[in-house]
């Protein structure tokens, strides 16, 4: 049976001078509309111990509207404005429910550019939308249909570093799960091999950092002379950004390909419950760990097993898989990372990762 999900689709946009104007307007005054906000917030409580919530924050943004200083605020759509009003109170909520730090202020050069419409400030019609405070429909780039009668909820516009406009579109869709099959496949993650599956396949890891690390180099060289400041450093900066947008789109597209085939062929898929940001502090491993990306493989792991009715078995990460024998259960006392095969007592001879693969399933199978 078929379940209703929603899902948010993304498209390449290349919006004229005058609405990429207008958005990047937008942008600056909803990072200013959530900086003030939680600048008050931080301030409320500090010196008062009182909290402040959503709703106070909305109403100080009418007032701050008012301000000879801060009119400026009405000359871009309001929705965008509320959303960082949004944003700023589930910051808060994952930070008071320990799930995240204290929200930090957002930076014009580091920050993500974006801007959220909800649907009183969008209109979709004929395949084409048109945000508030703009008398032209967006020239977006349709690459793929969205779902057929789609009333799309939230309208996410987004500059990268690289210069790229993209519009996010989140709309409810229609997923039916994947005929069963008695199929099931422990998943070992690793820098060399992306996957090491328990029956024994491996997944190359393509190493997409790696391949352009000498683009890299010679980009940051170049950004490293200019003086800072001048036109010709944000050449280099917007040249050094495409590599890095280069490398992570083709990342996204492997990653995208190896989830889709193990759920599409599994039943259920058993995995290690890793801890990327302690991982990364090794310095010998964490760019190669990073180049991996283990976590956002995982996490399309997460949504695909739940959109075509398939199980993901998290197994917990002190699970000595490694040392542990597949064939007789005995655990070896060490297994250092430079220790690819080994034998056991019980005379079994192991691929190290195909037996950890295949431990992570057996582990997630009794864990059920």
């Amino acid at each position: 049976m078929a379940q209703i999900v929603k899902r948010a689709y993304k498209f390449r946009l290349y919006p004229t001078n005058e609405q990429a104007a207008e958005l990047s307007r937008t942008f600056g005054c909803a990072r200013l509309v959530y900086n003030k906000a939680l600048e008050h917030r931080s301030r409320a409580y500090t010196l008062e111990g009182r909290k402040v919530t959503y709703v106070q924050s909305s109403a100080a943004l009418t007032e701050w509207k008012k301000t000879e200083d801060l009119a400026f605020l009405n000359e871009v759509s309001s929705v965008p404005l509320q959303q960082a009003l949004r944003h700023l109170q589930a910051a808060f909520a994952n930070f008071f429910a320990k799930r995240a730090k204290y929200p930090t202020f957002k930076s014009k050069k580091k920050s993500r550019l974006s801007a959220e419409y909800t649907r009183s400030a969008f209109t979709y019609r004929d395949g084409q939308i048109t945000l508030a405070k703009m008398n032209a429909p967006l020239n977006v780039v349709w690459s793929r249909p969205l779902p057929e009668g789609a009333q799309p909820s939230t309208v996410t516009v987004t500059k990268d570093a690289a210069g790229r406009w993209f519009v996010a579109i989140l709309c409810e869709d229609h997923i039916t799960p994947l005929p069963p099959t008695a199929n099931v496949v422990g998943v070992d993650a690793g820098i060399t091999a992306l996957a090491t599956l328990s029956t024994g396949q491996k997944i190359v890891n393509p190493g997409h950092e790696r391949a352009d690390r000498r683009k890299l180099a010679k980009a940051q060289r170049d950004l490293a002379r200019k003086e800072k400041g001048s036109a010709n450093r944000q050449k280099a900066k917007l040249a050094l950004a495409r590599i890095y947008a280069r490398i992570t789109d083709r990342r996204r597209d492997h990653l995208h390909k190896v989830t889709t085939r193990l759920v599409r062929e599994n039943q259920t898929v058993a995995i290690e419950d890793l801890t990327v940001r302690n991982l990364v502090k090794n310095r010998k491993l964490a760019r190669a760990i990073s180049d991996a990306s283990w976590r956002q493989m995982r996490s399309m792991l997460e949504y695909k097993a739940q959109w075509y009715g398939r199980e993901l078995l998290v197994v917990d990460r002190w699970f000595p898989s490694s040392k542990l024998c597949s064939a007789c259960g005995a655990i070896q006392r060490s297994m250092p990372l430079g220790v690819r095969d080994w034998v056991c007592a019980c005379g079994a001879s192991h691929d190290r990762d195909v037996n950890a693969a295949k431990n992570i399933l057996a582990a997630g199978l009794a864990e059920r």
